[in-house]
């Protein structure tokens, strides 16, 4: 590669001073992701709904006026207007949006009190669309943006406890194609990252259980589960000018598990 080459690609992939809000970004793979976005020199704002969450992860990120958390409870549109009003204050702007947030409850569907249903649906789908949907007309405005949603491979295959989740899942993959295709007129790219089975604390009780984590590794190809950075780096990309021309897509992150 000739050095107009080198100096393209270091210009693609660079996100120094880029702002990017990470929703459920105080533990597990949202932590990660803001990690490595404050590795790469980017400024970011993490949102969680436990202040003693965000503490330990702003001790932990370590990232001085690079970081700002904000308390807030994405399922509720009053907190999310909060949450972007204090990220343009504190940073001026926002270049990309990384939907994390994600919760479960082990239940089947029949018989899952509706209650639950839409406390699941709300959390994992409704704040997706309250977050997305913001960030949505601040990006529309300045001509650009980034957004990148946390789905997984449950959107596509049912498994037993996990159907209300797989249900909300589905659902951000179908958004993410409609925002790729109202948005891509305005050089906003739209796109999700699902992975398999992450080690994280949301999946503890399955991964730490050594005859069930045979039984997944024995569907996964690769021979393990993801590490958070499995997940972390394609979102990255997703958030880099490199992935310009990619929207409305949902990269599988999973080992390979949904190619069988």
């Amino acid at each position: 590669m000739d050095k107009k080459g080198v100096a393209m690609a270091n210009l693609a992939f660079n996100l120094e001073e880029k702002i990017f809000l990470v929703t459920g970004g105080s533990r597990g793979i949202g932590l990660e992701i803001a990690g490595m976005l404050l590795n790469q020199k980017a400024k970011v704002v993490i949102c969680g709904r436990k202040q003693e969450g965000l503490d330990a992860a702003a001790k932990e990120l370590d990232a001085g006026d690079r970081l700002k958390t904000v308390q807030a409870h994405i399922a509720k549109s009053e907190e999310v207007d909060k949450l972007f009003d204090m990220t343009i204050e504190t940073f001026g702007s926002i270049d990309g949006l990384i939907n994390n947030v994600g919760m479960n409850i082990a239940t089947g569907m029949v018989d899952a009190d509706p209650g639950l249903w839409t406390k699941i649906i709300d959390s994992n789908l409704n704040g997706t669309f309250l977050c997305s949907r913001k960030a949505g007309q601040i990006m529309r405005e300045r001509g650009k943006g980034k957004i990148v949603s946390i789905s997984s491979i449950a959107a596509r295959r049912s498994a037993p406890f996990m159907g209300i989740y797989g249900v909300a899942k589905a659902g951000i993959e179908m958004m993410t194609k409609v925002l790729a295709q109202e948005l891509a007129a305005f050089n906003i790219q739209v796109n999700a990252v699902a992975p398999g089975m992450v080690r994280t604390k949301f999946s503890e009780p399955f991964w730490s259980n050594s005859e069930f984590y045979e039984q997944i590794v024995k569907a996964i190809p690769a021979g393990r589960i993801a590490e958070p950075a499995d997940v972390a780096l394609p979102v990255l990309f997703l958030c880099s000018q490199a992935s310009d021309f990619i929207t409305g897509q949902t990269l599988m992150v999973d080992g390979g598990a949904s190619a069988i």
